[in-house]
């Protein structure tokens, strides 16, 4: 069976944390699509960890992986790329922002043969979330440095919704050094250098 493998990188997420893995766990994907979810606890200390080992032992899809000291979201995301075994890999946030109910629209470009690589966008839809100003405005400026390096024109560099085929992340994740948010630009920049990669 083909599989998506959905990383979940988690940091003192224990109010969230089973919610969003109901989430992704109940989301709509194409038929005969598996899922294997991999969470890695970035040293919490709330208590995420040990929750985190309870519901492992209780389902055999989710991968749990730990951190013996914090290393930041960019560690977080390398040490799950790594593990992940899927034909497909997407990045999941642990704080219920965005609805894995998407997977099947990101997936679809994917399905189709259109695509290597899907970004979700926050600002590309007018229906959604409205966001405060200097938020957007900052988003907008980096997306827009990012696209001016990378020769890209996407329209949200940030997005934590980016699937990306496996054969592609095993090519990237031993090298990816950005060890908290700039994960975003080095990995958008790392593929986009990548020959014949197709962006959608």
């Amino acid at each position: 069976m083909p599989t998506l493998s959905v990383v979940i990188p988690v940091y003192n997420e224990i109010k969230y944390l089973e919610r969003v893995l109901a989430r992704v766990e109940n989301a709509r994907l194409p038929e005969g699509l598996e899922r294997q979810i991999v969470c890695v606890d970035d040293f919490s200390t709330d208590g995420t960890r040990d929750l985190l080992g309870e519901l492992a032992a209780k389902k055999p899809h989710l991968r749990v992986l730990y951190h013996e000291k914090n290393q930041g979201k960019g560690g977080a995301i390398k040490t799950g790329f790594l593990e992940a075994t899927g034909d497909a890999v997407i990045i999941q946030d642990a704080d219920l922002e965005y609805d894995p109910q998407d997977y099947r629209s990101l997936l679809q470009p994917l399905v189709e043969g259109e695509a290597d690589v899907v970004y979700g966008s926050r600002f590309s839809h007018v229906d959604g979330p409205v966001h405060h100003y200097w938020h957007r405005w900052g988003n907008q400026l980096i997306t827009r440095f990012s696209n001016w390096r990378s020769g890209r024109t996407l329209t949200d560099v940030e997005t934590c919704y980016k699937l990306i085929r496996r054969e592609l992340v095993q090519q990237i994740a031993p090298k990816l050094r950005e060890l908290r948010f700039g994960i975003e630009i080095e990995l958008t920049h790392m593929l986009a250098r990548m020959p014949g990669v197709r962006f959608y």
